[in-house]
């Protein structure tokens, strides 16, 4: 009796076996089938549709992948990638994933600091929108239509192109997808003159879960207020937008200044905490602070650089810091006269490389890395700096950016967008640590020191909540189930971090624009259940 039970149990187990490949089987033919059935363009739809099966399938999915964490062998691979040419092929994958239950993830750059774009946990597929990247700037009207499969690096060459005395006010990084970047807010060193990508978007195109194609008049304010700032991933698919370019002077300044310690850092450093958020708006001075060789062998000491971007010339930049910032001991011989767009190369570290060097979409180092965001409200005290120095100084440690608030940022309402970081903000504080080795227990080592360094900064940084920035994506803060519906009370646990009081309104609109919660991650906006709907 007891065999013959077992040869049934073992005969039913591979019979459920068999059912489930079937069934997944049968899943995805009729989903290729639906693809071609609702995909009307010249192109066919199988002509941008690639498998494990196909050649180029594996240099398609890391071609954007900029976090090496996300690389391994053991990474999950999407299904299908989808790299679509026109807007009919990014229909189609919305339709037909809703109609069976595949999970979607978009991606522009690859930048997503988790790599939510481009990884799950459950079997899904990648639209990749790389092949989307047309840029149409009219200087006539002051606006630019971008794909958002285009990088900011392009954004920034296409409008010197046509103006030497145009910008943008969006990301240092030019391989940064815009998709991503404009719809998390999207900060860089005009934020203190114009305030973020998001606050300058005029007008969008997207694709909704039900493969409707809707502009800013269409979609209504609600929905534009949305993905200007809490994250287009949430609420579909992101095609384009029109952004208000931003004057700049035919000249401005450029400079960097490092101190360590022993040559008065902790006196400069205290000052830029006082001033770097008051200076005149045209001006942003960023403090990168880490560890670098001392002055004897084996000793670890505290560096502090100061870059800087001046929308003006050199005597101009030395009249505003020697009257607010003296202690930097700035001189004209430090400080460098160029155009906007080769102020972009100095922050890019390209300086000197031909323009068209922002055109590469794909980053000439890549590596493993971490990355966390804080607040600062109140300037930290030396006691303080000093436990930071240490944690610096240790093995395995990173760096800390430090991005100055004020001007423009002041002036905008927090609830203009949902990005929420406004009036009260002194700077933002980015920990990042990278490293070249895929080990475990190395990352393990690099990824624990953020973490510590993270927990010793409570005491000195925003409280209640204590606030992050969307696009430097942490999943310690908090994650949403990926199978099930994830409750209000438990994505705002990392959804109030992010976007404060404007996180009740994203879930409104979430659950009025996509009830199914068809486009979801680990850090999507949640959709309502029914019976909390009203």
């Amino acid at each position: 009796m007891g065999a013959s039970t077992s040869a049934i149990l073992l005969i039913f187990a591979n019979l459920v076996v068999f059912i489930s490949w079937a069934t997944s089987s049968s899943i995805h033919e009729n989903f290729l089938q639906c693809l071609s059935f609702n995909s009307n363009h010249t192109t066919p739809i199988s002509n941008v549709l690639y498998t494990p099966k196909n050649l180029s399938y594996s240099a398609i999915l890391e071609s954007s992948i900029e976090n090496l964490r996300f690389s391994s062998s053991a990474t999950s691979k999407p299904l299908f990638i989808v790299t679509p040419l026109h807007v009919s092929h990014i229909q189609a994958t919305v339709v037909c994933s809703k109609k069976y239950g595949m999970h979607v993830r978009v991606r522009s750059g690859g930048h997503d600091y988790e790599g939510l774009s481009y990884v799950s946990k459950i079997p899904f597929i990648i639209i990749d929108l790389s092949l989307l990247r047309s840029i149409n700037v009219s200087i006539e009207d002051g606006t630019a239509w971008v794909e958002t499969g285009a990088t900011v690096g392009e954004v920034y060459y296409r409008i010197a192109q046509k103006s030497r005395t145009y910008g943008f006010p969006a990301g240092s990084c030019p391989t940064v997808g815009v998709g991503g970047h404009f719809s998390g807010g999207g900060f860089g060193t005009l934020m203190r003159k114009y305030g973020l990508a998001a606050d300058n978007i005029v007008d969008a195109y997207i694709v909704v879960s039900d493969g409707r194609v809707l502009n800013r008049e269409s979609m209504g304010e609600d929905l534009f207020w949305a993905i200007r700032g809490g994250g287009g991933a949430s609420f579909g698919v992101i095609l384009s937008w029109k952004i208000k370019l931003a004057p700049v002077p035919p000249i401005v300044t450029v400079f960097t200044i490092s101190r360590t310690l022993e040559q008065g850092a902790l006196k400069v450093f205290l000052k830029w905490q006082q001033v770097g958020s008051t200076l005149q708006e045209d001006t942003f001075i960023e403090a990168i602070l880490g560890a670098v060789s001392g002055s004897k062998e084996g000793e670890r000491t505290i560096q502090v650089s100061f870059k800087t971007l001046f929308l003006g010339n050199t005597i101009e930049l030395l009249s505003v810091v020697k009257k607010s910032f003296p202690e930097l001991g700035l001189e004209a011989k430090d400080c460098l006269e160029v155009s906007w767009i080769e102020s972009v190369l100095y922050y890019a570290d390209l300086f000197g490389e031909p323009e068209n060097v922002l055109l590469n979409r794909i980053p000439r180092f890549k590596n493993y890395f971490k990355a966390k965001s804080d607040y600062v409200q109140e300037p930290i005290s030396e006691t303080g700096l000093q436990g930071i120095w240490k944690m610096l100084c240790q093995e395995g440690a990173g760096i800390m950016i430090l991005s100055p608030y004020g001007g423009r940022m002041d002036k905008i309402s927090e609830t203009e967008v949902p990005f929420p970081h406004r009036k009260g903000n002194l700077y933002k504080i980015q920990y990042l640590v990278s490293w070249d080795k895929e080990e475990d227990t190395v990352s393990k080592k690099y990824i624990n020191w953020t973490r510590k360094l993270y927990a010793y900064m409570a005491p000195y940084v925003s409280k209640l909540p204590r606030a992050a920035y969307f696009n430097y994506r942490d999943l310690d803060l908090g994650m949403n189930k990926l199978k099930g519906n994830t409750s209000y009370a438990q994505a705002s646990i990392w959804g109030i971090k992010y976007f404060g009081f404007n996180f009740d309104r994203l879930v409104h609109v979430k659950t009025k624009v996509d009830p199914n919660n068809c486009f979801r991650n680990e850090q999507s906006i949640p959709a309502l259940s029914p019976w909390w709907k009203n």
